[in-house]
């Protein structure tokens, strides 16, 4: 008897349907999404698009449309004339350069703030490293409006109230960012590609520029784009720190209610001319936002 013939042999037609099975499982069988899973993506989107359509269907009407019988499916022909209405009664270019300064720096500087802490939390060994990601986190915890009077206090102090350095200054970086990028970074970078770069005489810094930031640009592009959205829709701190000659879009639009009598229709003309430019942000970046999330799927 050889020794071939003692070893315990497996046949190949099991294995190859042990790995069909495999494949089939990780592929999910090969199956397209049905019709329920299309229904239900399309019930999703006709109910999160409507309150536009709305908006944009009173804002391109009189007032009276909202006290018809049967409400309006389609738009009217009155959205220039009250967009004309929104512009003689707000500074709408100058709230809109507001908006777009005040979203821009706070989205670069957020993104590259909490790119260079979560790489730092994430792969680099320093003491207190745990109990610091612990307390960054318990930040988050705390609700914004405990915050606001000794912020506005401080604003006061330095004599910044009124200028746009007092809306961009407080949020230059968040503890919501640095966590993110940290959950990101820390099992999208092997440590072994590190202690390779430092092998090859790369700095620190060389060594998050050429590894890590390739590696956390997918992150980055969802990172900034929540932020430039959270930035342009907020409200409450631009309200209270700046004043009504230097406003950003979405205070400037509060000033179309501010009447005893209000017209919704122009009011909400306001509201879809402020929200265009959200929307072709989201048209411009999705496209290169998704190759990134999946160039950075198939890297991982």
């Amino acid at each position: 008897m050889t020794l071939t013939q003692n070893r315990p042999q497996t046949p190949a037609p099991q294995r190859t349907s042990r790995s069909l099975a495999t494949r089939k499982a990780l592929l999910g069988n090969g199956r397209r999404p049905g019709f329920l899973t299309y229904g239900l993506l399309l019930a999703f989107f006709l109910a999160s698009a409507y309150p536009l359509w709305w908006s944009v269907i009173i804002g391109s009407r009189s007032n009276e449309a909202l006290g018809e019988t049967w409400p309006p499916l389609f738009p009217g022909g009155n959205f220039w004339t009250n967009v004309g209405e929104v512009f003689d009664t707000i500074p709408f270019w100058l709230a809109l350069g507001n908006s777009v300064l005040i979203s821009g720096i706070i989205t670069v500087s957020v993104v590259g703030f909490s790119t260079l802490a979560g790489y730092a939390f994430a792969k680099l060994r320093f003491r207190g490293r745990n109990w610091l990601m612990v307390a960054v986190i318990a930040t988050m915890a705390i609700p914004t409006q405990l915050g606001i009077i000794p912020l506005f206090m401080l604003m006061r102090t330095l004599g910044w109230t009124g200028e746009i350095g007092a809306v961009v200054i407080p949020t230059l970086v968040t503890a919501f960012g640095v966590f993110f990028m940290r959950q990101y970074l820390v099992d999208v970078i092997p440590d072994e590609l590190i202690e390779s770069a430092r092998m090859d005489g790369a700095s620190m810094i060389s060594t998050f520029w050429h590894v890590a930031l390739p590696a956390a640009r997918p992150a980055m592009a969802i990172l900034g784009l929540f932020t430039f959205m959270t930035a342009w829709t907020d409200f409450l701190w631009p309200l209270l720190v700046l004043d009504a000659g230097n406003p950003t879009l979405q205070t400037a639009l509060s000033q179309l209610q501010s009447a005893r009598y209000v017209d919704y229709s122009i009011v909400l003309a306001g509201a879809v001319m402020a929200t265009l430019p959200l929307l072709a942000l989201f048209v411009i970046a999705g496209r290169q936002l998704i190759s990134g999330i999946m160039q950075g799927a198939v890297k991982g």
